[in-house]
């Protein structure tokens, strides 16, 4: 190859840089978040749905939007499948939301809100209401998880059953050529 071909090869490919959306640039610069799965938020702003409450779903952080429970529907369509045996049909399902478009509510006054974060006397850091002062908590669905199984069972490894014994050895090594002669 030519060195003029090189360099005008060179020049395309470092032209060609894979571009983000301006809105996943912004959602990747956030580290903190004050709205979790499970809390109550009321749409603000100039959107058509402002002023419905509902719950959050679902928090896609990698793109900065909220799934909230009741809010936003739009029409979705299921196609038929005759092996199945499903009809088809419209159904309405919610949508997501920009984050910025969301505020927790208030527990005191039951509107929309900012936060602060502050630390408690024990020690436990907490939402709080800028409107009231409340402490908002965080909701119970994310305190339940699934508890890890620390049961022994027949089915476990013992060190009886040789655990630390050495079962791979260097010198007995079969190698390829040898299995295909």
């Amino acid at each position: 190859m030519s060195q003029t071909r090189e360099r005008i090869f060179r020049k395309l490919l470092l032209q060609q840089k894979v571009k983000f959306k301006p809105q996943l640039r912004e959602a990747a610069k956030k580290k903190t978040w004050n709205i979790v799965r499970g809390d109550t938020v009321q749409v603000i702003g100039n959107h058509p749905e402002s002023g419905k409450q509902g719950i959050i779903k679902l928090v896609d952080r990698k793109k900065d939007r909220v799934l909230v429970e009741g809010v936003n529907m739009r029409p979705f369509t299921i196609r038929p499948d005759e092996e199945r045996g499903i009809k088809g049909s419209i159904i309405q399902k919610e949508r997501t939301i920009h984050y910025s478009k969301v505020n927790l509510v208030d527990p005191v006054t039951g509107g929309p809100t900012r936060i602060m974060k502050k630390f408690l006397d024990d020690g436990t850091k907490v939402r709080i209401s800028k409107r009231s002062g409340a402490v908002i908590p965080k909701p119970e669905i994310l305190k339940l998880r699934k508890p890890i199984n620390l049961t022994v069972t027949d089915q476990c490894t013992t060190e009886d059953d040789g655990v630390w014994e050495l079962t791979y050895d260097k010198e007995k090594e079969v190698h390829r050529d040898e299995i295909v002669k």
